[in-house]
């Protein structure tokens, strides 16, 4: 399991990115924000496995982004904490930029016998 080490860097986003600079923790941000609470909900939601969820919100609860509640046992849900909601705005902004600078790829068009014959 990957461990969180809080970074040194003087540089805040140094510091931010040893936390978010990770393709999982963005992920698992937006199902969080969508209302996501339990693990089997993530790994539903997410393709993603149980050992890399496992780690990834691990370090999202050391460092500080989340919390477990209850702390230990199996059921439990994992919700943000004053600082993980604090990065709705930041959140909502990547999702902007990506709506306008990174649009969906086309979707393969159907052939033929895929289509109804109605």
């Amino acid at each position: 399991m990957k461990a969180y080490i809080p970074s040194r860097a003087p540089c805040p986003i140094g510091r931010a990115s040893r936390v978010l600079g990770d393709r999982w923790a963005m992920l698992i941000l937006r199902e969080a924000f969508l209302g996501v609470e339990h693990f089997e909900h993530f790994l539903d939601r997410l393709d993603i496995s149980r050992a890399a969820l496992t780690s990834r919100l691990g370090i999202l609860v050391a460092a500080g982004v989340f919390e477990r509640v209850p702390p230990t046992g199996k059921r439990a849900a994992y919700r943000l904490t004053e600082a993980g909601r604090a990065l709705g705005p930041t959140y909502e902004a990547i999702k902007a930029w990506g709506d306008a600078w990174l649009p969906p790829a086309p979707r393969p068009e159907k052939d033929a016998h895929d289509q109804d014959s109605g």
